[in-house]
């Protein structure tokens, strides 16, 4: 005869084996996305971590060199030699912030005629997941919305944390 402790204790296991499940798909996702990318940047003759910074110029931009860098987690002497390649390709273009109280200031941006490019090599990916969401109802999308953002935040103090020591 079983228990209750016996219920609770095969809820507890399964409530573990079910986030390690989620662990693991994030672990996984993460590394396919990862690969994808790089297949990307390899099309655009870009390293990794340009396309990183180009997504992060294209998403918050315009912004200032060293405002990417603390977004990107990068050195801001790193970040020059990036810009220098994005801009050298015509991905980017380097601008004087006319909001900023120094003169010298510049804003990066994206190139918008470029966009075509990077919408191509992601079309599969974008197709892949309409059809995936397709399969969703609102409710469920609006819960998977917030589970990645929560998620992502999540990452985000981890990050501050690391960095931080």
């Amino acid at each position: 005869m079983s228990s209750v402790g016996d219920g609770e204790r095969g809820d507890a296991r399964r409530r573990r084996r079910s986030t390690l499940a989620v662990k693991e798909s994030l672990r996984d996702l993460r590394n396919q996305l990862s690969l994808l990318n790089h297949q990307v940047s390899g099309n655009l003759a870009l390293k990794d971590v340009d396309l990183d910074c180009l997504e992060l110029i294209a998403r918050l931009g315009p912004l200032s060199p060293s405002s990417l860098a603390r977004s990107a987690g990068l050195h801001p002497a790193t970040m020059t030699g990036i810009l220098d390649r994005l801009q050298k390709g015509g991905w980017i273009v380097r601008e004087r912030d006319p909001d900023a109280a120094d003169r010298r200031a510049i804003a990066v941006r994206a190139v918008r005629g470029r966009n075509a490019e990077l919408f191509r090599l992601y079309a599969g990916m974008n197709a892949a997941l309409d059809e995936i969401c397709d399969e969703y109802s609102e409710a469920e999308l609006e819960l998977i919305t917030d589970f990645l953002r929560r998620a992502k935040a999540a990452g985000a103090v981890a990050t501050g944390d690391l960095a931080n020591g």
